[in-house]
């Protein structure tokens, strides 16, 4: 039988009820970078969705970028998790948690003083919120050699937690002009040492924290980002991004990856890349494919129905209808986000939409 929007399935080792992925979406809720009650009811009003990925958690103190953002590096912050995955499966439903190292996209008022690490030692030239006000990003220090093992430590570390806290599996951000994206690419890693340089090189840092992933889940439970042809955070675009993301997914197909979860073209922008470049990267993928940036209901049906998907990643939608699901399957009106109310705050745009009934 043919695959429907709506039909169960595997992303690996993680059985789903349904294609319909909730994509990870930052929500600022978190004051002391700890799950709260609210996100526990949050969460929980979303666990029909085939697969929860969760906003982005930070592995490390440094790899913070905004204020009020979650992390996953202390015992207390898995305590916290472990109420939203206990109040997700007791609703049926399945949660990984996306790990997240931002990189060069912080300041040093979000990281308790420290100053921010990055491949090379080149700015992002963006914003970010530090609890008061938008910010300039800080110049960001080069990472050395011992600063890169320590990360793998740490996204290690992060996943250990995460599988203490109950989680179904972990998503790997390499994504969005963050930490992996900023090793990969040739516009923001000028690097001569092993970590840089060639495209093997760049790929480097991917595959090492890819593995650290795996050293501790396994097979069939670690998931990855990525966002070829996006230049959020002004990360640029890669000189040869066909051959660079190429390399990667080649070799990220050697490992025993739940997904490749990947952002068709500027993250919750415009669908643009070369003619046939990203369709050429999507066919290289061996993993279950998670399609991801402005899908509609019809695209959704049938990139499931043909097979060019495994599943479909929605954010805003998911923020606005809990019941997304039920809503998409009945052809139902969408309620219409509330943008303003997207970061920070309490349960008003956050717990408080209506459902279907």
């Amino acid at each position: 039988m043919t695959d429907t929007l709506f039909s169960p399935g595997h992303l690996g080792e993680i059985s789903i009820a349904n294609r319909l992925v909730m994509a990870p979406l930052t929500r600022n809720r978190a004051p002391d970078r700890v799950p709260t009650d609210l996100m526990v009811d949050y969460y929980r009003q979303r666990a029909h969705a085939g697969l929860i990925v969760t906003e982005g958690a930070q592995i490390s103190p440094v790899a913070q970028g905004y204020a009020w953002t979650p992390g996953i590096h202390s015992e207390e912050q898995a305590e916290g998790w472990a109420k939203v995955t206990q109040a997700v499966h007791d609703a049926g439903g399945k949660i990984v948690i996306q790990l997240w190292h931002v990189g060069r996209v912080s300041h040093p008022s979000v990281i308790d003083g420290a100053t921010p690490v990055a491949p090379s030692a080149l700015s992002a030239a963006a914003k970010t919120f530090d609890g008061t006000d938008f910010v300039e990003t800080a110049m960001p220090r080069e990472m050395s050699a011992d600063d890169i093992e320590r990360t793998f430590l740490d996204y290690a570390h992060a996943a250990q937690l995460a599988k203490q806290a109950g989680f179904d599996g972990v998503e790997l951000h390499a994504a969005n002009g963050y930490l992996i994206d900023q090793f990969l690419r040739d516009t923001s890693n000028t690097r001569t040492d092993d970590w840089g340089g060639s495209i093997a090189n760049r790929c480097r840092f991917l595959l090492g924290a890819i593995d650290a992933l795996i050293g501790v889940w396994g097979p069939g439970r670690v998931g990855v980002r990525l966002s070829p042809y996006s230049n959020a955070n002004n990360v640029g675009i890669d000189s040869h991004t066909r051959e660079l993301f190429g390399h990667a997914i080649g070799q990220l197909n050697d490992r025993p990856l739940a997904f490749v979860h990947m952002v068709e073209g500027q993250t919750g922008g415009p669908r643009d890349w070369p003619e046939g470049e990203l369709e050429m990267l999507r066919a290289l993928v061996a993993a279950p494919y998670i399609a991801n940036n402005g899908y509609s209901r019809e695209m959704a049906l049938d990139a499931v129905s043909s097979g060019a998907a495994t599943a479909v990643a929605f954010g805003k939608a998911f923020i606005a209808n809990p019941d997304l699901p039920a809503r998409l399957e009945r052809d139902a009106p969408l309620n219409p986000p509330k943008a303003e109310l997207f970061y920070g705050g309490g349960a008003e745009g956050y717990t408080d939409y209506p459902t279907l009934g």
